[in-house]
């Protein structure tokens, strides 16, 4: 997919919003688990009645491969169904892949060639060549994870470096810029960083930034549009868990659509605030 698609949409929808899809089968409304594919069904129905607010969607691999092979064909099923019949909506796959040269190249063929993902989350720690072989392909893209949320983030990504005085996640993203193809990188930044992101911004104006914790992780959407958002609108802001899991009952799919719109129309808000559109 164009990332000029991906600029169209959040434009037109007066959205950055990406809806991850961490589908927890102890989580569904029970009538669901009656289906045949009860994860399928749950996804449809939330891609379905949110679709008009979300520019991308973001599967969460782990969700599904807990599964095993049916998790797998639920997986195939989902990304089927996106590219088929929202294939202007942007998709990420939340691997978090990243290993020898070989190896990610296999992990690039499944999740950009056979499952035609538009994008995959990487963890940079391998270096150039476990990143580079996700670069290889035309209109494809990689969130390398630059600053994640997690308590132990702080026990390398803040590290300083005695050589740069930088911290070590700014010299892995500064780093990766002379990668072949770093044109198509993007970088992935926890919600509660919310001081580093204009710093980060700062390093990668033209990138997009990729921003999970907004909801269930309590994570700013303002201080995050304030710090993040500017006139090149390349932000995507990930909200899961306070989207798909608004109800356990048959209006679930009707409150994750309020949910849904709620985000969005704060976040055209803030674009108006900002000017960045009409």
């Amino acid at each position: 997919m164009s990332i000029n698609k991906l600029e169209n949409q959040i434009k037109e929808k007066k959205s950055f919003l990406c809806i991850g899809l961490d589908i927890d089968l102890e989580k569904i409304p029970n009538h669901l688990k009656e289906k045949e594919d009860p994860i399928f069904s749950f996804a449809k129905d939330i891609i379905d009645s949110t679709n008009k607010f979300a520019v991308a969607y973001k599967p969460n691999i782990a969700f599904f491969e807990a599964y095993g092979i049916s998790g797998w064909k639920s997986l195939e099923k989902i990304i089927n169904y996106l590219n088929s019949n929202y294939p202007e909506i942007f998709t990420i796959a939340d691997a978090k892949r990243g290993d020898i040269g070989n190896t990610s190249n296999m992990y690039a063929k499944a999740f950009l060639k056979n499952l035609e993902f538009d994008s995959i989350t990487i963890s940079p720690y391998m270096g150039k060549d476990s990143v580079e072989p996700f670069l290889s392909f035309d209109d494809k893209y990689v969130f390398l994870l630059a600053l994640t949320s997690n308590l132990g983030s702080e026990d390398f990504q803040q590290m300083e470096m005695s050589n740069t005085s930088n911290k070590l996640y700014e010299d892995v993203i500064l780093t990766s810029r002379n990668w072949k193809n770093s044109d198509k990188i993007m970088y992935v930044v926890g919600a509660k960083n919310v001081n580093e992101i204009s710093r980060i911004r700062k390093l990668v104006p033209n990138s997009y930034l990729l921003i999970p914790g907004v909801g269930a992780q309590g994570g700013s959407l303002k201080d995050i549009c304030e710090k993040g958002l500017d006139n090149g609108l390349k932000l995507l802001v990930n909200s899961s868990r306070s989207i798909l899991y608004c109800s356990n009952d048959k209006d679930y799919s009707n409150k994750a659509m309020e949910a849904a719109s709620k985000l969005q129309n704060e976040m055209k808000e803030y674009m108006l605030e900002k000017g960045l559109i009409q």
